[in-house]
Order: structure tokens, then sequence, then C-alpha cells
């Protein structure tokens, strides 16, 4: 076994300021190599072992590393002196060539499509679990409005030290825990795709949603950065509030593009080209608001699955900008803000990863 073989992706999703989660972007991966379970030695071994051993001490290696990570940046200056009070979830993939492993700390989530089906997704660690709840009210804390104290609303994370003062406990007995719940599969020959994503893509999204977006996707196109971009943005036209990060990465039982995924989903657009057209031949004002709530009404055929008509909506404004260019440039204005960004987009820190 060669650790140079593995691959390592992760998406952090940070809290009340961004130190902590580039601290862990830049540091978790070497936290977590660093430790005597991935020493070469100890990797030459591990060759030698029955296939129960290795996952387990490599299990065991992941778990040390987030907790290395976590006590290490207490030490940080603008940690220990409180003033950065920050945290961040992590959820991360290491990727060897028999098996995945799966680390998740906080609300961010992973999920495997495997064979046309969910083949397995991390737990989000909220307060209202009950294991979760449990350890919290067992450190002195509380649930309130779903969050622990009535303020945060994850139960673990890394960074919070504010949540892990408790004399007389462990670290994995604080309020906010910092243990990642990890997950080992077998690599199979039909694992098609493996998502991260952080909470603000899986409040809009559930899993067989995103992952039946995801692959219409792929039958339709080979180019990853197009179709995180529009898993973003279709999830912003679902309503989502909130930061959204995903990292995309493809496996070998990937679908291939298909002829006829594409030809279907020229008819599609076609039909919306048509209803579109409709609406702009109207006198008088026209605005997206509107016509994206006539298209709800009517019966379009093969909309992206787990996307529907919010996945069409940047296809639409091409075609109301071509058509009702007076009318679309108004309504642009409109939405920008005093320092000239779109009122929309402020509330958003995105981030595209993608790979194969």
């Amino acid at each position: 076994m060669c650790i140079w073989d593995w691959a390592f992706f992760a998406v952090f999703d940070g809290h009340a300021g961004a130190r902590v989660s580039a601290h862990c972007s830049e540091h978790l991966l070497n936290s977590i190599t660093s430790g005597e379970e991935f020493q070469p030695q100890s990797i030459a071994k591990l060759a030698e072992e029955n296939e129960e051993t290795t996952i387990n001490t490599i299990k065991k290696g992941i778990h040390a590393g987030f907790l290395r990570l976590d006590e290490s940046m207490r030490q940080m200056p603008e940690v220990a002196s409180g003033e950065d009070k920050s945290g961040t979830t992590a959820v991360c993939a290491l990727i060897s060539p028999t098996h995945i492993f799966v680390a998740n700390c906080g609300d961010s989530r992973a999920v495997l499509y495997r064979g046309g089906k969910i083949g397995f997704s991390t737990q989000d660690h909220k307060p209202v679990n009950p294991v979760e709840k449990e350890r919290i009210q067992n450190a002195g804390g509380s649930v309130m409005i779903q969050r622990v104290n009535g303020s945060l609303a994850v139960s673990r994370a890394l960074g919070d030290y504010e949540y892990k003062n408790v004399e007389g406990k462990g670290p994995c007995e604080q309020l906010v825990s910092p243990e990642p719940e990890i997950y080992v599969e077998r690599r199979q020959s039909d694992d098609e795709f493996l998502v991260l994503a952080c909470d603000g893509v899986w409040d809009v999204m559930t899993n067989e949603d995103l992952c039946a977006f995801v692959r219409s996707r792929l039958l339709l196109s080979d180019d990853l950065e197009s179709i995180a971009n529009h898993v973003v943005d279709t999830c912003l036209y679902k309503g989502s509030r909130d930061n959204m990060s995903i990292v995309l990465l493809t496996l070998p039982g990937a679908p291939k593009i298909s002829e006829e995924a594409i030809k279907k989903e020229k008819e599609m657009e076609d039909i919306i080209e048509k209803k579109v057209a409709e609406v702009c031949a109207q006198e008088g004002p026209v605005s997206m608001p509107q016509i994206m709530s006539v298209l709800a009404e009517e019966y379009i055929p093969d909309l992206p699955p787990g996307g529907g008509h919010p996945a069409k909506r940047g296809f639409v404004e091409q075609i109301f900008r071509k058509l009702r260019p007076d009318c679309a440039n108004a309504e642009s204005m409109d939405e920008m803000g005093e320092d000239g960004l779109s009122g929309n987009l402020m509330f958003f820190r995105v981030h595209q990863c993608v790979t194969r």
C-alpha cells in the first residue's frame, strides 16, 4: 500500500469569521498524515495486515489528525487571546485505490452515488440529534431553538473554543466536539460520483435531488466546473441563503455523455424558449418573476430532475435579455445596491471546487 496513490478532497464551512476554516483548509491533511499511522514504516506494515486491521488503523489516524489540529489551533495568538472566536465544519474524503474514507465534523455532507442510487451519505451533526444533545447536556449546556446554548447551529466543529472549556471533560465530551464521524466504503466498479458540499446546498436540495441533478448533467457534459456552477446557481434560485461550496468528484462508473439526453434537453429548451417568447410579446413591462411564475404553471417535459424550473432560470434569463433588453436591463438596475453589487449576491460567498 502506497500513500502516494491516495487523493484528498475537503469542504470547510466557516462561521463567526474565516480564520479557522482557512487554517484547516491548509493544515488538515498534514495533521492527518503526520500521525504515526501514516508514516512510511507504518504504511509498509499495514500492507501485511488484514483488511479490517488496516481500515481501523487508518480510521484511528484520521480521528487523531482532527483532534491534533483542533488542539494546535488553540495556540494561535488571535485564538488564545479570545479575539478570534471562529469555527468551521469539515467534511473530507481520502480515496485509496481500494477504499473511500470520509470524515465528517459538523453539518457539511458527503454523498456517494453508486449504481443509480445513493450508496451512502454522512449524517449531519445537529444539536437536536439525541446523541449530540446528551453530550451537550452532560457538559452543562442546553439545546434551545435547535442550537447549542441557543447560539451555535452545529454540535461538532473545529475551533469554536468558547464551547470547549468545560473542566473535567475530554475534547470529545465538550459542548461542541471536534470528533469526526468516519465512514469507510470499499470502492466498486459502479461508483459514479462523490459530492462534498456545505449546508447552503443541502438546505434546498435533498441527497436524492442533488444526485439526480448531477447525474442528469453528466449525461450532457463532462465539464465538471460548469456542472458545479449549475448546482450552485440552482440552489441560489431555489432560495438558499447561506454560503455554498461544492466538490464534485467523478469516479470510473460515472455516466457518459448521451446523445439522447442532449436531444431531450434541446427539445425541452425549445419549449421554454417558446413560452418565454409568448410572455415577452405582451405589451408593457415584463419581469423575470413574472416569466418564472408562468413557466411554473406549465407542464414542461424533461426538466432537470432535482432541479426543476429553477435549474433553467439562467437559460430563461438569456432569452429574456435577448427578447426584452429594455425590461431586463431595468430589472438588473433595480437589483443593484449602492456599492454596485447585486443585492441577491451580497449574501453569498460562493466557491466551486471541481475534480475528476
